[in-house]
């Protein structure tokens, strides 16, 4: 199991170097969330409120996790934001596999979009 978390850590480590060469500052997870959520919507104002961060954020985990089964498209709505549909129940896991989990499925969807 060590070797597979070091290498899940070395790639991540690889995604931030790059996020901070691109951004100039290095993102948490919830930051690379946001982003993912960003780039997914097209969704750029000066002003984001605190649900709208929040509803990208949801965009973004269920974007990254739609090629694992657990969420599939459904369409966007009149206001352009995807809608998705929750087709299984993500496993039961603690903080740090949770975290684990989340990173692997984010290096996944960097890697499908050759970042």
């Amino acid at each position: 199991m060590a070797n597979i978390q070091d290498d899940l850590q070395t790639r991540w480590w690889d995604l931030e170097k790059k996020l901070m060469d691109q951004f100039g500052k290095k993102p948490d997870t919830e930051a690379v969330l946001f982003l993912i959520g960003l780039q997914e919507t097209g969704f750029i104002r000066e002003k984001i409120t605190k649900e709208q961060k929040q509803d990208l954020m949801h965009v973004a985990i269920c974007t990254i996790l739609s090629p694992s089964g657990y969420y599939i498209h459904e369409g966007k709505d009149e206001e352009g934001w995807p809608h998705f549909k929750q087709i299984k129940n993500k496993p039961t896991m603690d903080l740090m596999e949770q975290e684990a989990f989340l990173k692997d499925h984010i290096l996944l969807y960097f890697s499908n979009i050759n970042f």
